[in-house]
């Protein structure tokens, strides 16, 4: 464990959409809204690209926050440098970690390399821009040219030194050589250790994870999405997760975020009564929750991506507690990264995901049904031994009865 980032192993991510966070689309509005952030237990804040959007062959009115026109410069659609500043100093005297997008793949067509710098980019064989894997606002960066590498670690730094960063969530990371993200990480940590956040799968790129501390579990995103249509089974979940367990680096756990939300669906099109219980399962299982914007309410909506659409802050926010209750229990003892993992034997096992977290004395028990009936539960594990709390509610559990009963895809979390 590296010690100088030992937060990242008990520490959540939510992240911000900041053009629809609030009508005004602002640092200055965003800012408003970190009173309640803080007290629902969220502690680090990623923020979506933050840079200009290219206007050359943008999409919508709005443009792709992902088409960058320069590495080293603020959208005015959300403020001005000093008041970014002024919320990246507010948040960090409220205790959260600040982590930005950052996207090395590509730019949009008018960033100023084009112009400064246009060998910096991949050429078709006609001598123009390569486009970035059919999506014609973008094209793509030439990794090859250690001009251009130097150029993307010096913009990354820039951002360090002058707004203090907390980390980098890197887009599409898979997509830029693994050997780049090595330069930039050992350049980086001269001046300040970070959490480093790979889009990418451990699974599938098990070798990026020398330079990220966390990677996205998409294979299990689309396995849950598939498991509640029916389209597999729950002996495949559990397969997938002994996978991920094996995996190198922390997992990123997560059911929304601002690709799946736009193009795939709410978390609650997908999982619908599933829904809570898999977000129980991301905050208690080994690894990091990510939560998207909006779905603490939760937002019953699929957001526009090129346009301006507001998330419904004035509906009740139904699962500020919900979330407040599982966020704090993240710095439980029992489920920081030093803790054990093991699956626990119940009547159940077919149906029924239940592990014990354990550290010292202190442990945490997790019940999750999987199934759309109510479940009568019986752990026949001789590990769970003596008597636990409940998190939700004023129930107790005695490891003498070894009963608990369960709604459909209902969840219990029971700690010493």
């Amino acid at each position: 464990m590296d010690l100088k980032k030992e937060w990242l192993y008990s520490t959540n991510v939510y992240e911000v959409n900041l053009r629809q966070y609030t009508e005004e689309g602002s640092f200055t509005a965003f800012a408003t809204h970190l009173p309640r952030l803080k007290d629902m237990g969220v502690q680090a804040l990623w923020f979506m690209p933050l840079t200009p959007i290219a206007q050359k062959n943008k999409k919508g009115k709005m443009g792709s926050y992902y088409a960058c026109s320069d590495y080293c410069a603020i959208n005015p659609e959300f403020g001005t440098e000093d008041e970014w500043l002024s919320l990246v100093n507010k948040m960090h005297s409220m205790g959260f970690k600040v982590i930005i997008d950052w996207v090395a793949n590509h730019t949009g067509w008018d960033h100023v390399w084009t112009i400064e710098h246009p060998g910096y980019y991949k050429k078709e064989a006609t001598g123009a821009f390569k486009i970035a894997s059919g999506m014609d606002d973008i094209i793509e960066l030439d990794f090859e040219n250690r001009a251009l590498r130097q150029a993307m670690i010096d913009a990354m730094i820039y951002w360090i030194r002058k707004y203090d960063i907390d980390g980098f969530r890197c887009d599409l990371a898979s997509w830029v050589a693994v050997d780049f993200w090595v330069e930039a990480k050992q350049k980086i940590d001269l001046i300040k250790p970070l959490f480093w956040l790979a889009e990418a799968d451990a699974l599938e790129n098990p070798e990026y994870m020398q330079v990220f501390d966390a990677a996205y579990t998409w294979k299990w995103m689309h396995s849950t999405k598939e498991f509640y249509e029916k389209k597999t089974d729950f002996r495949h979940l559990i397969s997938l997760l002994h996978q991920y367990r094996q995996a190198p680096g922390l997992p990123a756990w997560f059911t929304s975020n601002h690709d799946e939300n736009s193009w795939n669906g709410t978390e609650t099109e997908k999982y619908g009564a599933m829904a809570n219980m898999l977000a129980v399962f991301s905050c208690c299982i080994p690894g990091i929750p990510l939560l998207y914007s909006g779905q603490e309410i939760p937002n019953l909506k699929r957001l526009e991506f090129f346009e301006k659409d507001n998330i419904n802050w004035k509906w009740e926010i139904k699962l500020h507690g919900f979330f407040k209750t599982l966020l704090d229990f993240r710095n439980h003892p029992a489920l920081h990264a030093m803790a054990s993992f093991e699956r626990m034997h119940s009547s159940a096992d077919d149906r029924l995901l239940v592990f014990l977290r354990k550290y010292k004395e202190h442990e945490a028990l997790v019940i999750l049904n999987f199934t759309g009936q109510s479940q009568r539960v019986e752990l026949f594990d001789e590990r769970i031994q003596g008597d636990f709390n409940s998190l939700f509610g004023p129930s107790s559990f005695h490891a003498a009865s070894r009963i608990t009963l369960l709604e459909a895809y209902g969840y219990a979390v029971y700690f010493k």
